[in-house]
């Protein structure tokens, strides 16, 4: 049996890393996409190695269209036909009121969340049809629909346009064999806090989770995995939110 071969978008940290890990122990061979962090991701590569799957490490800015482009030319060459894409390349800017936030935060927001998904999905979608099928996992967000006020509207709103584009792309691409489907997290203790300015925010919110904790990026990776496996053969258009109840 060949095994899956899936490129990972933000793979060096955070639910990305984690994913990467998972989708090792599953039977993927990877390709690790990241933008910054060389020693990072080449962590991440070892440990995926070390499970005994294959993983080509590739730099990669996914609202840069050359990028994107690069990244799927290097992985079909390196590793083979790609099978999976999981779009988690994602981020917040400072945490703080839409009133307060500066133009060029709002554009990197949209570029990374918004422009790079349709990128990278346009790009899988044009190699999976051509290979006869192939699976996408969108990485949202529950703030989609709880709207993030006072911390990161702009964040929501491209989180919201995610899952529209997964119901969307879920619908165009059924008749061609390829699966899309959504994972939006709610609280996860992650960096991608302290990266907007709030370290302690996963904590914080804890006590407004009904199951009274941050999730951890673990857990979103098994949605990940279980959403790329063919025991998600019949689920498309899907949006699995793994948030604690929130």
């Amino acid at each position: 049996m060949s095994r899956s071969i899936t490129v990972v978008t933000g793979g060096s940290r955070g639910i990305g890393a984690a994913t990467c890990r998972r989708l090792a122990a599953d039977g993927h061979d990877l390709v690790l996409g990241y933008v910054r962090d060389t020693e990072a991701a080449d962590e991440v590569a070892r440990d995926v190695r070390g499970a005994g799957a294959r993983c080509v490490v590739v730099r990669a800015d996914t609202a840069v269209e050359a990028d994107v482009e690069r990244l799927f030319e290097i992985a079909e060459e390196q590793v083979g036909p790609i099978t999976g894409l999981v779009n988690n390349a994602g981020v917040t800017g400072r945490i703080g009121r839409l009133a307060d936030t500066p133009t060029d935060v709002l554009r990197a927001v949209v570029d990374v969340n918004l422009t790079g998904t349709l990128l990278c999905s346009r790009r899988a979608a044009q190699l999976m049809t051509a290979h006869g099928g192939g699976a996408i996992v969108n990485v949202s967000s529950a703030a989609a629909t709880l709207g993030s006020p006072g911390e990161y509207v702009h964040y929501a709103a491209t989180k919201a346009a995610v899952d529209a584009l997964t119901l969307g792309l879920a619908k165009e691409l059924g008749p061609d064999g390829v699966r899309v489907n959504a994972v939006a997290p709610g609280v996860i203790d992650t960096g991608i806090h302290a990266a907007g300015g709030d370290p302690g925010r996963a904590e914080r919110l804890a006590s407004g989770i009904p199951l009274r904790r941050p999730g951890r990026a673990e857990e979103i990776a098994a949605a990940v995995s279980w959403l790329l496996s063919p025991e998600a053969s019949y689920t498309t258009g899907t949006v699995l939110r793994v948030a604690g109840g929130r």
